[in-house]
């Protein structure tokens, strides 16, 4: 007996632990929670240097670039660093064929070169508060989802309207733990970004597909941008009599580089994970969701390429848009290999047969929460062929360009159709997105896509979520013919076209939109997963999400002994672990650090993936690395263990002193399943080594003028 308890007693220790290295922590809360272990692992701040609203504090320095990356300031001017993956659409839209900043990089050697971003903005966090009790006011236990949501509405405009702040301030209200807990965000939002500096591609993005989520790596990951404000340092819109912003706090930056074992930590705005899911939901992602988005993005991508390699306009036009399915496309596939990798599914089971022994031997745990498993078991079984319908329609839709135009004219029509006293404004809105979507679109492209995806919306599908329209067209024709004949007799892929049916009266113009064969098509695929799936899952996810809300309530009630940090959901947050290498399986291990002399060993001349400028080369072979070498190599990548996820792609790396060391940009693809689960042996985030990026600007870009601004220190 003595054994047995002793047994469940280690299991239970091991199953519940938060590694050093896992979480992604609210930084107002580190005082409290992680102040002691980060000191131990070698931190030598205090927590109010990381976070503060009484003093600048390093929070000062970190903004959500877009609301999709993050940046930090690295000058007294407003000279932010994130990503050049995160600066790619600015970099795509200022190229064409005779200035190609893609290919050629962009260096802005004054202000006045500095270019404009229409629609890029950069938010600080002034603070952060609980108001988890204000936010759940009134809120009863056993009333509907959709009431429940009604009254959290309710109390969070009250909350809006009553708090006190800044006319040029933001009130962003957010959920945690499942919606057990609620959190507010002051934050002051700049609006006129402008480019500064980018690498070639071919830096930027040295590696391209292959290289992409892997390890060991060599890209110089990196852009630059500035934010301006008004005379008075405030947030205003684009103007040319706008100033470069003068921050409360810009990072310094460390020449001295990491050692193995050093303490690290990663700031930044982490987007979307999931760490307390049941078995049931990691089951289904693992063997149901994930393969069956890997298979339709490598149809996508396999068209895309074959045109892209083909002919450099398509390729320019595609490039964002390619990078941007690519991504998720081999994210997915590492997921499944580290779920697989790391037993997953198995421990996630063993932790709640743990979780259902200590509920029974309590009978208020288990009135409260006896059943919560197996109602998550029920639910996940519900939703698991119109989820399976849902990623079909997600995964292909978008895809084809013709519907989202389709898409476009359809809102158009439901807007106009209610006022059409306002037709000039509307159309003008109108064929501003259209001409978005025409500016990256190759009617080429589109209509092998259309055909390719259709086959495989006919074969993933079960036929009462298939268009019957498609259905009935395909009695008497192949999906070829019908591609064909779709995009001979249709309008939407011209936009001279598009544009002459709007100039027509509205009610011409609808009932010319209406009879096209493409929208018709795309509007009885649409009506059909709305009326047989949307609605559906939207009542099954409701389901999903309360039951989810109360196994996480449980687990924080019963599991007293852990630390929980809320899963990522686009706020502020601190990672933090150690800088360490890893074996991704057997006889394999990986060191931390990548130099140059990977680049070179990489480099094929002419290559998609691999081709380099020769001035880098040039400047390798004559070891021309100014400050920025060590030994005579050039440092240009590292890994440590800090937790990160989409979101914390341009977040800085920090040493110990809260100097910048690095630029965060991936995650290793064996790892890449920590969005659902940690592990620690082969979960590592990639930076590429500030001294790379110094390098770039100072040696190959020779901006001086850039390097001059920056606070740089040994």
């Amino acid at each position: 007996m003595i054994k047995k308890l002793c047994y469940f007693i280690v299991l239970l220790s091991i199953s519940i632990k938060s590694f050093a290295d896992e979480g992604m922590w609210l930084p107002q809360l580190l005082q409290t929670l992680n102040e002691k272990e980060m000191r131990k692992m070698g931190l030598k701040l205090k927590a109010s240097d990381i976070y503060s609203i009484n003093k600048s504090s390093l929070k000062d320095a970190i903004v959500s670039l877009g609301g999709f990356c993050t940046a930090e300031v690295i000058s007294d001017q407003g000279l932010i660093l994130t990503n050049h993956h995160c600066g790619f659409d600015a970099i795509q839209n200022h190229s064409s064929v005779e200035n190609n900043y893609i290919q050629n990089g962009f260096w802005a050697y004054k202000k006045e070169q500095e270019l404009r971003n229409p629609g890029l903005f950069v938010s600080f966090i002034i603070s952060i508060e609980e108001v988890t009790n204000s936010v759940l006011n009134n809120v009863q236990p056993n009333i509907t989802e959709k009431e429940r949501q009604a009254i959290i509405e309710k109390n969070i405009a009250q909350i809006k309207k009553e708090y006190k702040k800044e006319t040029y301030q933001d009130i962003v209200i957010r959920p945690f733990f499942e919606g057990n807990k609620y959190f507010l965000f002051i934050t002051e939002t700049y609006k006129d970004v402008r480019l500064v500096g980018a690498p070639p591609s071919s830096i930027g993005n040295f590696g391209k597909d292959s290289d992409n989520w892997m390890w060991p790596r060599h890209t110089g990951d990196f852009s630059m941008f500035r934010i301006y404000a008004d005379k008075n340092n405030k947030p205003a819109e684009y103007s040319p009599e706008n100033v470069p912003y003068i921050p409360k706090r810009s990072l310094k930056i460390s020449l001295k580089g990491m050692k193995e074992g050093d303490f690290t930590m990663v700031f930044g705005f982490p987007g979307r994970t999931n760490e307390y899911l049941s078995s049931y939901a990691i089951e289904q992602i693992k063997n149901i969701s994930d393969p069956a988005k890997i298979q339709i993005r490598h149809e996508i991508l396999s068209i895309m390429k074959n045109f892209m390699i083909k002919d450099e306009t398509i390729k320019i036009q595609y490039a964002a848009k390619y990078a941007n399915i690519e991504n998720a496309y081999k994210k997915w596939q590492g997921e499944v290999m580290g779920l697989n990798k790391s037993n997953a599914l198995l421990k996630k089971i063993k932790l709640e047969n743990i979780f259902t022994e200590k509920i029974q031997s309590n009978p208020d745990w288990q009135n409260k929460y006896g059943t919560v498993l197996q109602d998550l078991s029920n639910a996940y079984k519900n939703i698991e062929p119109y989820s399976i319908a849902r990623d079909c329609y997600n995964e292909i839709i978008p895809r084809i360009e013709t519907f989202n135009i389709a898409g476009v004219l359809n809102n158009w029509i439901q807007t106009i159709s209610k006022d059409s006293s306002s037709k000039s404004q509307i159309n003008e809105k109108t064929i501003a997105k259209l001409e978005d979507i025409f500016k990256e679109f190759s009617p080429e492209v589109d209509r092998q896509l259309f055909e390719r995806l259709l086959s495989i919306y006919l074969k993933n599908n079960g036929k009462e979520n298939i268009s019957p329209l498609l259905l009935e067209l395909l009695k008497t024709k192949d999906i070829q013919v019908l591609t064909n004949e779709i995009y001979k007799s249709t309008n939407l892929y011209s936009l001279e076209n598009i544009k002459t049916i709007l100039s027509n009266n509205t009610k011409n113009a609808i009932e010319i939109i209406k009879n096209d064969d493409l929208f018709k098509l795309y509007s009885d695929i649409s009506e059909t997963f709305n009326n047989n799936v949307a609605a559906t899952v939207t009542m099954l996810q409701n389901v999903i999400n309360k039951q989810q809300r109360k196994y996480m309530e449980a687990q924080m009630e019963i599991f007293k002994e852990k630390k929980f940090y809320p899963d990522a959901n686009s706020t502020l947050r601190v990672a933090y672990g150690n800088v360490k290498g890893y074996k991704p399986k057997d006889g394999v291990k990986y060191n931390f650090y990548t130099y140059m002399d990977g680049i070179m060993e990489k480099y094929k001349p002419n290559d998609y993936e691999f081709d380099v400028p020769q001035k880098l080369i040039d400047l390798y072979k004559a070891k021309d690395f100014g400050r920025y070498a060590v030994n005579g190599r050039q440092p240009v990548c590292f890994i440590a263990s800090n937790h990160t996820t989409g979101g914390n792609s341009g977040s800085p790396a920090l040493n110990a002193d809260g100097n910048l060391v690095g630029l965060n940009f991936d995650r290793v693809w064996e790892g890449t399943m920590s969005d659902i689960y940690y592990d620690p042996s082969i979960c590592r985030n990639i930076m590429v080594d500030i001294r790379y990026v110094l390098f770039i600007i100072d040696k190959f870009a020779e901006a001086k003028n850039l390097i001059n601004e920056m606070s740089i220190i040994n």
